[in-house]
């Protein structure tokens, strides 16, 4: 734990350098490009159209109110989790030229790229509160606690961040490897699907397990989710936006912290070693 505060504390020495390398990684992304971050919100409401024609199709007798904003409110910020995890993953192993000649930080690299995705998904939350109010749906003072919930989703998503650049340096197989865990991640993840469809005990061995509540246990970003739900969409019986439950988030919030920790640890501990082995 020490030795995270002495990396903290040298971090907060090079912000400077951090901020350099968000903007260059904005300027290389929007390079070019007609569009801008829009580009960055096509992909979601493809996705959208897509899981709206499958969920009609195959479940056709269930019904989800709005299920533009439904899905968007999730799809989003599981976006920003995933795409910065797979960019983070090289962040370092990919940047052996810069780590070999120069003193910085190197958690730099791998903060600065997922900072660059935080900046993307903000604009896209910006485009979301207006489709959710293009669908007639109310924006209830429940969205003041939407910097709360993406303080504790980039806090996740940092220490999976760190933790994975970590790995890749001595595994390179690391990134094949998440890609295809990513992949099952969402699909338990109830991103284009209500929790609701899940039963909440099956029997396992004559045992009653609680699925819907392991889901939210077992499962950081189903919890991350639901409450970007909460405060943005609301729930599918018809109650509008309102404050994610005190005791849930957190559960949450100590999940994300701990997974930082962690991270961020796994990250001090090896990073001395990072010049040789990249």
């Amino acid at each position: 734990m020490r030795r995270v505060w002495q990396h903290l504390r040298e971090l907060a020495a090079y912000r400077e350098l951090l901020a350099n390398l968000v903007v260059r990684d904005l300027k290389v992304r929007y390079k070019n490009s007609v569009l801008g971050f829009l580009w960055s919100l096509l992909n979601p409401l493809l996705l959208m159209v897509v899981f709206k024609v499958v969920f009609t199709i195959i479940l056709p007798n269930v019904h989800v109110p709005h299920f533009p904003v439904f899905v968007l409110s999730a799809l989003l910020p599981w976006n920003f989790f995933s795409t910065s995890l797979v960019g983070a993953i090289h962040s370092i192993s990919g940047n052996g030229h810069l780590i070999k000649r120069v003193y910085f930080p190197r958690e730099v690299l791998t903060i600065s790229s997922v900072l660059g995705n935080l900046v993307n998904f903000i604009l896209a939350l910006l485009v979301l509160i207006a489709v959710i109010l293009f669908s007639g749906l109310a924006i209830t003072r429940a969205i003041l606690y939407l910097p709360l919930v993406i303080a504790v989703h980039l806090t996740f998503t940092l220490g999976a961040a760190l933790a994975l650049a970590t790995l890749n340096v001595f595994y390179r197989d690391t990134g094949v490897i998440i890609e295809v865990l990513l992949q099952a991640w969402f699909f338990v993840t109830p991103v284009f699907y209500p929790i609701e469809l899940l039963p909440q005990w099956i029997t396992v061995l004559g045992l009653q397990v609680p699925v819907q509540r392991l889901v939210y246990i077992l499962n950081p970003m189903a919890s991350i989710i639901a409450t970007y739900r909460s405060v943005l969409y609301g729930y599918i019986r018809g109650e509008p936006p309102g404050p994610p439950g005190l005791d849930f988030f957190t559960r949450t919030a100590i999940t994300a912290l701990a997974c930082f920790i962690v991270g961020y640890a796994l990250f001090a501990k090896y990073s001395p070693r990072f010049a040789e082995e990249v």
